[in-house]
């Protein structure tokens, strides 16, 4: 019988002569020895399919005919078809003696079940590693359980300074923590409680004694080796400082601990623990607390460091064991796919939640999602883990070893293999040999330092001998032109004290980073620029080992920012303040797709939302979540992969998101000082370039504030408000949070200078101000900037009362002389006072033929016709405005599409300009000198001066 490479057999098949002699030979002693056992076993094996489904599990396990023989009652569980799990022990308080040998045997004969439907097909490798999990937790928590009464009863219960009671936690780490046990692991355990404080009985102890004294007496009861054998190894060294520390921890020494002692390889354990006894949902809580020390806010290639430290260990403990067939251990086994996939999230987990699983093939998935492992790569991981934790497992079953090396005996082989399906050893080895293969190129792949070109020799020699020595020439060489204030630039740096303070790990990786980058930016489009650049960037995180070690290992990071930096000087300034959008180089998703607006306002509302109760985080994560949306907008556009348009329209979705998300926490600060005001509406409206979906990088937003409420209605809280005030308090609140200065930023500027009646009135209108004001005393041009208005959130019937409001002022029939007099004269106005064009360049905002002169356009196509043609007053941005104006026929079709590209010329250049931190004037060009012919001909066209 072939089979492929994992495949295993479903039923007994001619496996070759040698092992058909072993399985009969072997079969026929189980079979003898159980019925010689007891009389019902006897009577049981009556039944041919049932011999044959032991004879199967003999082949497999010495441990479980022995456990068949020593507990006749469970061959007839068996026996079912399905044979559900065994009913668990209960420990008799008033017996303590009995409970070793309870759990002893309950752990054996469930161990058996597991065995017995995993030989025979009943449960795949995952059902059997999730099986042994629930075994130990179901033990672990049996025995916790009968401890804690026994405590009780001498000491009584701890309780903290409040006087509540605690019990014990037990954090399950490795495989239990990650719920994938094998079959004959021991446990990893560490205790921990969350208060300090003393037990109440006679005989009382401080809490740290009583939980240490506690825990001792659980892993005693489940590890001690009796006549019944043993329940669970326990092994407590992975708590804080080892055999050396203390027994069981309060939660607030552990804090201490993991600020001051954590290290590297602490982080891997960690990330897959998991409370599995005790009291679980005060360790779950704890855990959380935790993730900031597993998982890091950026991209953290330091992990890489770490695991390359616990890499070389394994290796020298490999070799002085000579430990190659060690399945766990060992080349391409099953240590290097979990290190494999626990680097992957250590580096990544921080930045997406998705990747925080602590159950590794989930994991594999989500890495393979988040497009971190190519699918087929991720397919071949996933098959080889399934294929050694069964070759793992099928190696303890044979007799309930603690081993995961291959047996060496040439009988156990051949029943290994067998059992297996193979038809021989040599076929089993066959199959071992490939799919460990696949997994040490995976995981060599990941280790093997990622430099990428090596840096050009002279290049590296030059940086090497500063700040005494080198030569400028080296820099003339690679390309820059100012060599002389280059060298003058590097040596500064070199000779600085960041550079000098660093460790030598640190300084090693800046001694390959630098040259690779200077190589780099000399090859660039602008190389003084973008060693200006790297040099204010490199200063802001030589102190953030993470920043050196990502352009390091990331050879596509390190060419991607010089080209970056080379390019916008907006983006290395805003790279510069905030290093964690250096993660945004490496995103997969950076070159595909922008996120529409709803996935916008998801990410923005996941962000506030993850941390809780914290309103200061949650403004600093919101801006984070806003940095990296942004940048990723701003690289789309740098790269010319989207329009101008698209990147405008993304970062007014963007701006609106945010606006939403603050707007909730105000309300939530405001209800808390003051009570909420029933009955009471409130929205914001956004103006200018935010409500016509044309906000630029950079740009403030410009606020309107709307409220409705019964004038005599007061908040029901401690200090209560009146409507007006609380609405007024509410609209400062948005102001401050927008404007509020965190690690990652403000988020926007504000300007609310177009409510009505402008700096002088209230901050927020009522609706029936609002509506009076726009109907009786608004000029003109607050008509025009009307027509860009729109809700951006807040209260949906509020937002729709604006909208009726808007309506009603904007579809009122106009004198179009009139008219035409208030826009030209406002336009000839701001053209006086603004227009910064002079003879070398043009400005692109305010100059004649403008974006302004088109918007005032379309303002006056519009106060001109929606009196008649009420579609005018659905669209706001300038390319839908165009549109409508050219389906009533107010624009000639030819007109308004020359208009549009108009537009996007101009839109375009305008970005450019902000991107590289430029004032928004340009240089003519053919495209500007046509765009700008073509809008000042179709205001010339519809009777418009707006020539000062």
């Amino acid at each position: 019988m072939s089979i492929r490479p994992g495949q295993a057999a479903d039923s007994p098949s001619d496996t070759g002569g040698d092992s058909e002699a072993l399985r009969v030979r072997i079969g026929t002693r189980a079979l003898a020895s159980l019925r010689a056992a007891a009389p019902r076993h006897a009577a049981l094996l009556e039944d041919a399919g049932l011999c044959a489904r032991v004879e199967r599990v003999a082949l497999a396990s010495d441990f479980a005919v022995d456990t068949l023989r020593r507990q006749p009652a469970l061959l007839e569980h068996l026996a079912a078809d399905d044979p559900a799990p065994l009913p668990e022990p209960r420990l008799d308080p008033a017996q303590p003696l009995a409970w070793p040998t309870q759990l002893r045997q309950y752990r054996t004969a469930e161990s058996t079940r597991l065995v017995w439907r995993d030989v025979l097909g009943l449960d795949d490798v995952d059902a059997t590693l999730a099986g042994s999990t629930g075994l130990a937790e179901a033990c672990l928590r049996l025995a916790l359980e009968a401890v804690e009464r026994e405590f009780a009863e001498r000491h009584g219960v701890v309780r903290d300074a409040a006087g509540a009671a605690q019990r014990l936690v037990v954090f399950g780490l490795g495989k239990l923590g990650g719920g994938e046990l094998n079959f004959s692991s021991d446990i990893d355990l560490v205790y921990a409680y969350p208060h300090d404080g003393e037990s109440d009985g006679r005989r009382a102890l401080a809490a740290e004694d009583y939980f240490a004294r506690l825990g001792q007496r659980l892993a005693k009861l489940l590890d001690e080796v009796t006549g019944d054998g043993f329940c669970h190894r326990v092994d407590l060294r992975l708590r804080p400082f080892g055999n050396a520390g203390r027994v069981a921890w309060s939660f607030a020494a552990m804090d201490q601990y993991f600020q001051r002692e954590g290290r590297d390889w602490e982080r891997y354990a960690w990330l897959k623990a998991r409370a599995v006894a005790g009291d679980i949902d005060a360790g779950e809580a704890w855990l959380e607390t935790l993730r900031p020390f597993v998982y890091r806010r950026y991209l953290d290639y330091t992990a890489l460091d770490g695991l390359r430290t616990m890499k070389a260990a394994i290796v020298a403990e490999m070799q002085r064991r000579d430990m190659a067939d060690d399945l766990k251990r060992g080349p391409g086994g099953i240590r290097e796919i979990e290190f494999l996939v626990q680097s992957l999230q250590l580096i990544r987990g921080g930045r997406e939640p998705a990747l925080r699983g602590r159950r590794l093939l989930p994991a594999l998935e989500a890495l393979v999602a988040a497009g971190q492992i190519a699918p087929d790569h991720g397919q071949a991981l996933a098959a080889a883990y399934r294929f050694l934790r069964r070759l793992e497992n099928r190696v303890q079953m044979l007799r309930d070893a603690q081993t995961h090396a291959l047996p060496e005996a040439d009988e156990d082989r051949l029943r290994l293999a067998a059992a297996l399906g193979y038809d021989g050893w040599e076929t089993l080895q066959q199959a071992l040999a490939q799919y460990r293969a696949q997994v040490s190129a995976e995981f060599d792949a990941l280790l093997v330092p990622r430099r990428g070109e090596a840096a050009p020799d002279a290049l590296e020699s030059y940086w090497r001998a500063l700040p005494d020595g080198g030569q400028a020439q080296a820099l003339a060489d690679a390309g820059f032109a100012d060599a002389e204030g280059a060298d003058a630039s590097l040596r500064d740096f070199a000779r600085g004290n960041g550079v000098r303070a660093l460790s030598d790990a640190a300084r090693t990786r800046l001694d390959r980073v630098v040259p690779a980058l200077l190589g780099a930016a000399a090859r660039s489009a602008q190389p003084e620029a973008a060693l200006r650049r790297l040099l204010g960037l490199l200063q802001a995180v030589l102190r953030r080992a993470s920043y050196l070690a990502l352009l390091d290992e990331q050879p596509s990071a390190l060419a991607r920012l010089v080209d970056v930096l080379a390019r916008s000087a907006l983006l290395a300034e805003r790279i510069a303040a905030y290093p964690l959008l250096l993660d945004e180089l490496l995103d997969a998703r950076v070159a595909g797709s922008m996120p529409d607006a709803a996935a916008m306002r998801a990410a923005c509302a996941a962000a506030v939302q993850a941390q809780g109760d914290d309103p200061e985080a949650a403004l600093r994560a919101l801006n984070e979540v806003r940095q990296a949306l942004s940048f990723r907008i701003a690289l789309a556009a740098l790269d010319r992969r989207q329009p101008a348009e698209d990147s405008a329209r993304q970062l007014a979705a963007l701006a609106d998101a945010v606006v939403t998300e603050v707007l909730g926490m105000a309300d939530a600060e405001v209800v808390a000082a003051h009570g909420p005001l029933p009955g009471g509406r409130f929205a914001v409206v956004g103006y200018g370039s935010l409500g016509g979906s044309e906000l630029g990088f950079g740009s403030d937003l410009d606020l309107v504030f709307l409220y409705d409420a019964d004038p005599a209605a007061v908040s029901d809280g401690r200090r209560p408000l009146e409507a007006a005030r609380w609405y007024a308090r509410l609209a400062q609140k948005v102001v401050a949070l927008l404007g509020a200065v965190t690690s990652a930023g403000r988020l926007y500027e504000t300007d609310m200078r177009l409510r009505p009646d402008g700096g002088k009135s209230l901050l927020v209108s009522s609706l029936a101000s609002y509506e009076d004001y726009q109907l009786q005393r608004a000029w003109t041009w607050e008509h025009q900037a009307l027509v860009r208005a729109r809700p951006v959130a807040g209260d949906a019937s509020l937002c729709a009362d604006f909208e009726r409001i808007r309506a009603r002022t904007l579809g009122r029939t106009r004198d179009a002389t009139a008219l035409a007099a208030d826009v030209d004269q406002m336009r000839q106005r701001m053209r006086a006072e603004l227009d910064r064009s002079d003879a070398a360049r043009f400005d692109l905002k305010q100059g004649a033929g403008g974006l302004v002169d088109l918007e005032f356009l379309l303002q006056y196509g519009v106060l001109a016709g929606a009196a008649a043609t009420p579609a005018l007053l659905e669209p706001r941005d300038s390319p839908g405005l165009l549109g409508a104006l050219a389906a009533c026929a107010w624009l000639e079709a030819e007109e308004a599409q020359t208009l549009h590209h108009a537009h996007a010329v101009l839109l375009e250049a305008g970005l450019a300009c902000t991107l590289d931190r430029r004032p928004r004037l340009a240089a003519e060009t053919e495209a500007i000198t046509a765009a700008r012919g073509q809008i000042t001909h179709a205001v010339q066209r519809h009777g418009l001066r707006f020539d000062p």
